[in-house]
């Protein structure tokens, strides 16, 4: 049976996050139920990480063994035909029989989207934080780069994780602004639950003078979730971009 790497773009407003649920929809069910259609049979479905309810992605990566390969055209064409408005593959290929799309990610690249105008603007309502005061981009990207490197994010993870090893490597943190979108990009080898949401509030609570620019390092060694800054919510992030090494 070819094993596949399915590449897929999702709305997440309407969903409980990517994993099944026994009273909630989520996008697993729903891809599974567009895959079940095309090959006449429930198939297994691996995802690349557990995204939360309303969080959305560019670039979200499941692999599954199916009965056979039509193609990417042929199989994407019909996958879209079952899937609905929000959730749309756009990418195919067979790859080496091992790959799993979660533990073969060498990393991951998520987006945190701040929509800085003064007034709310109705197009970002599902996909930005709203934050009408001034940013200054130059102290942003400054705070930015302290969670650059390998740290132990104890202070960034929420209180209900059941995760043992907190140490994680960020590659990159920085942000950038077009217009008056701001978007805060992080890569790194993995991230813990809430992360990226609470490393975004805590950013944010630089930018407001409720935490000091220095004060970061403290707070990464702290390993206290109150030290940090306030979860953010979840419709502003997007999960950006995979990791691979050779997949074929």
């Amino acid at each position: 049976m070819p094993n596949l790497l399915l590449k897929i773009k999702y709305d997440g407003t309407q969903y409980h996050g990517w994993q099944v649920q026994k009273n909630a929809l989520t996008i697993q069910e729903v891809l599974q139920n567009a895959i079940e259609a095309v090959f006449g049979e429930r198939l297994d479905v691996k995802g690349c990480s557990r995204t939360d309810s309303g969080v959305h992605a560019h670039e979200f990566c499941v692999s599954f063994q199916a009965p056979f390969y039509p193609g990417d055209y042929h199989l994407i064409s019909a996958l879209n035909n079952h899937l609905p408005e929000d959730i749309k593959a756009f990418s195919c290929e067979e790859v080496l029989a091992d790959f799993h799309a979660r533990y073969s990610a060498t990393g991951k690249e998520y987006v945190y989207q701040i929509w800085n105008g003064k007034y709310p603007n109705p197009f970002y309502e599902k996909y930005a934080l709203h934050y009408r005061y001034p940013i200054d981009i130059e102290l942003l990207n400054k705070a930015c780069a302290l969670f650059e490197g390998k740290h132990d994010f104890l202070s960034f993870c929420s209180v209900n994780t059941d995760v043992e090893d907190t140490v994680r490597t960020i590659y990159s943190c920085k942000a950038v602004r077009e217009g008056e979108l701001i978007k805060i990009i992080i890569s790194g080898d993995g991230f813990l639950y809430n992360m990226v949401r609470i490393i975004a509030g805590t950013l944010l609570s630089v930018i407001s003078g409720k935490i000091k620019c220095d004060d970061i390092a403290s707070i990464i060694a702290a390993r206290e979730r109150k030290k940090a800054g306030k979860t953010m919510p979840a419709k502003g992030l997007f999960l950006n971009r995979v990791f691979y090494d050779e997949v074929r």
